[in-house]
Order: C-alpha cells, then structure tokens, then sequence
C-alpha cells in the first residue's frame, strides 16, 4: 500500500447534463475511520461507487489500497468491501450459512472456521443457526459487515449503514465499526448523521455541489468556528437517554454480555 489507504484527486463524474462530482480531492490513512459527510444528492454514493470500480469516473485519478481504480480495478476490488444502504443478507440461509457462502465465494480454506469466528467477533453465535429473515435490524445489519470482512479487507466502504434502523441497532453498528477501527481496517462512512460521524471518525470531509469543502478531524472543525462561549443552563435529558432509560435496556451491558 502506499501512504495513504485511499487517495483521490481531481475525480469528476456527471450523468447526462447533471454534474455530481466537480474536482473531488480526498486522502484516507491506512487503519482510520473517515467520514464523508453530505446531505442527499451531495455525490457521497456516486465516489464510493466509483472507489469501488463499480462506476468510471469523468476525470481525475484514485488510488485504493495501492492500485488505480481505472487500471486496476480486480486488484481494487480483492482489497476492498463495500457494504450499501440496504443488507446484502440473504434472510432464507441462516446467519453461520451466510458467512460460509461468501467465505466460499473468496476461495477461503475452511469456510466453517471463518463463519464461526465472524459470529463470535460480532455476538452473533447464539444466533448463527437461525434464519438470517429472523434477525432485528442491527442483527442484519452486524451479520452485513461481517460478510464483508471475509478476507480480511485492506478497505471497507460503508455507505449510509445505520439508515432507518433504530436507535439500539444504530448503537450495535456503531460498535461494529468500532471493533473495525480497533482491528487496523481502514473504513470510509458516509452519513447524514452528524452525530455518527462525531462518534466514530478520526477525520470528516463535507461534501457540498460536488466538492469537498472541509476536511480534518472534529477538533479542527470546531476550529473553524468561534471559540465556545461558558453558559450555565438546566441539563435536560436527551431523547436517546429517555428511550433506553424507559425501556430498560442497556445497550452496551447487553453487547458485553452476549460477547
């Protein structure tokens, strides 16, 4: 790999007279957890899909893990995994026999081995012989990026991956990414969701009409505003605070204990 796990300059790319991307610069280091932030129609999915050799760009040149996604792209696509905004679990097979199938697919040794090690990385044991169609949605979506570390990715791209899931399933992935991050695997997010991005990201971009207009860590953005002003108000608790204290769950109790 070179220096950085993901570099891009210059990427352009528009459908018809719409243009999405105008000049997109971007550099991910190797073993970090980079944002890219953007409200809808912001081009976020079009740059993963054209990281992931899915789509060609217009113009401008990028580097993933190393290798060119123009002239290399079956060495891109080895060293990458990508995960959508929808689950690419198959809810007829159970969650072990997922696994297993794309274990298989990668030419993996002992694809048995390697599903029962995904189900113990990510508290998915118990659940490994059940119908995947049985799972909740942070289930699906946990068994999802187990799927796609099958042969230990150098990069794994996840677009949107809490999208319409609730509030516990969001924590669940959550901490999927960050057994990612702890693992050394180099994972670019996009979301909407600000909060996301302050919780799990080393660094964030902003894309805005096409461009990356910032990028730096959370405490180089807070930078680029005034400094805080103290204010002593009434703490109030915060919705998230009120759903788990009413339900009486406990998000990161339950995912120790089922570890």
């Amino acid at each position: 790999m070179t220096a950085a796990a993901v570099e891009a300059r210059g990427l352009r790319r528009a459908f018809g007279s719409v243009s999405v991307l105008e000049g997109v610069d971007l550099t991910i280091a190797p073993g970090s957890v980079h944002a890219l932030l953007g409200s809808n129609g912001a081009g976020k999915t079009t740059l993963i899909r054209i990281l992931a050799t899915l789509i060609r760009a217009d113009a401008g040149t990028a580097l993933v893990a190393g290798h060119d996604v123009r002239t290399a792209a079956a060495e891109v696509r080895a060293a990458i995994s990508l995960t959508g905004q929808f689950t690419a679990v198959d809810d007829i097979l159970t969650g072990r026999e997922n696994l297993a199938f794309v274990a298989r697919l990668r030419h993996l040794a002992d694809p048995g081995a390697e599903a029962d090690r995904l189900l113990a990385r990510f508290a998915l044991t118990e659940a490994g012989n059940r119908r995947a169609g049985t799972y909740s949605g942070g289930m699906r979506r946990r068994l999802d990026i187990a799927m796609s570390l099958i042969g230990d990715p150098a990069v794994i791209f996840l677009d949107e991956p809490t999208t319409g899931l609730d509030p516990q399933a969001r924590l669940e992935v959550w901490a999927a990414v960050r057994e990612l991050a702890a693992s050394g695997t180099t994972v670019l997010l996009t979301t909407q969701a600000l909060d996301e991005a302050e919780q799990l990201a080393d660094r964030i971009s902003i894309l805005h009409h096409g461009r990356i207009i910032v990028d730096g860590s959370l405490a180089e953005l807070k930078r680029l505003l005034p400094p805080a002003t103290v204010e002593y108000v009434e703490k109030q608790p915060s919705l998230e605070e009120i759903f788990f204290a009413v339900t009486g769950e406990n998000p990161t109790t339950e995912r120790e204990a089922a570890a």
